[in-house]
This record gives structure tokens, sequence and C-alpha cells, in this order.
């Protein structure tokens, strides 16, 4: 069963990612969830290029919303340290509920636009 929603996952994925690019003036904030860690990356797809990245794999806070909330502050506050302001989001193919809305909601509440 997990293996059907990890490839079902892909293809919303794949959907997504025929839709939005990162570029340097705007780069891609994309977060990935595996079932013990949040990870989150901003990236110019232009230049192939990863211009910050955070998880919560060095606090070892695990992957619940407390977790979240902090890894989307952390990943806004280097952004704006390298003076990116806006960004587009790139769920991954997750639903935009829990973990996922957390850090979105955070790195905006942090002063990233998107």
């Amino acid at each position: 069963m997990a293996h059907i929603n990890k490839t079902l996952r892909q293809k919303r994925k794949t959907r997504i990612r025929k839709k939005i690019s990162g570029t340097a003036d705007r780069p891609r904030l994309s977060v990935f969830k595996s079932n013990r860690y949040l990870y989150a990356q901003v990236i110019d797809d232009l230049a192939q290029k990863t211009l910050v990245s955070a998880s919560t794999l060095k606090e070892g806070t695990g992957s619940n919303k407390a977790a979240a909330t902090k890894l989307g502050a952390v990943v806004a506050e280097k952004a704006l340290a390298q003076k990116i302001e806006s960004v587009i989001f790139d769920r991954s193919g997750y639903r935009y509920h829990g973990v996922i809305k957390e850090i979105a909601d955070s790195a905006r509440n942090a002063g990233l636009k998107f």
C-alpha cells in the first residue's frame, strides 16, 4: 500500500513541477517530509542550485507541527539573510494541511512572500 501512495504522490509532484519553476528573482521553496524529519530548500531551478536549506534533522525535533513551525521560520530567516524576499511554494505533491501548512504559514509570518 505504501508504494502505491508514493507513486501517486510522485505523479502529483510531476504535475505540479510542470507548472512551477524557481528563478533567481523568485526561487522555489520545496518541502519534503519523511516519517522522521522535515526538510525545506529554496532552489533556483535555472541555475540548478540550492540557495538555502534547513531541516529538522539537526535539531532532532521530528516531524510534528511544532517542528514544522520552527523549520518555516528558520528557512525564511536564512532566505531573508541572502536577500530572498519572494518565493514560489512547492508542496511536492503533499496535501496543503498539517505540517506542510505549518511550514508555509511560519515562513510567511517570518517575512517571506508567496
